[in-house]
């Protein structure tokens, strides 16, 4: 499911995400957080328990080894940031 933000960079943070992930497991985009009146921007369950699968991602596949909710920073990084 792709959402549509306001933000290019939004949008890129939650589709690189979704791209990483899916090999690993479920990924919801803007999955809404029962009894609040908000969204998640990544929504994952991982679907393989095998730790050789994360290891390439790093610190992002040490958070994939577990159900989580991924934030990425909404705001683009100025280029003196990036």
């Amino acid at each position: 499911m792709r959402v549509m933000t306001r933000t290019p960079h939004d949008q890129f943070s939650k589709q690189y995400l979704e791209e990483l992930l899916t090999p690993l497991g479920q990924v919801t985009i803007g999955k809404e957080v029962p009894g609040e009146a908000r969204q998640v921007d990544v929504f994952f369950a991982p679907t393989s328990q095998s730790a050789a699968n994360w290891e390439p991602l790093g610190l992002l596949g040490r958070f994939a080894a577990t159900t989580c909710l991924l934030e990425p920073f909404r705001n683009q990084p100025s280029p003196t940031e990036a």
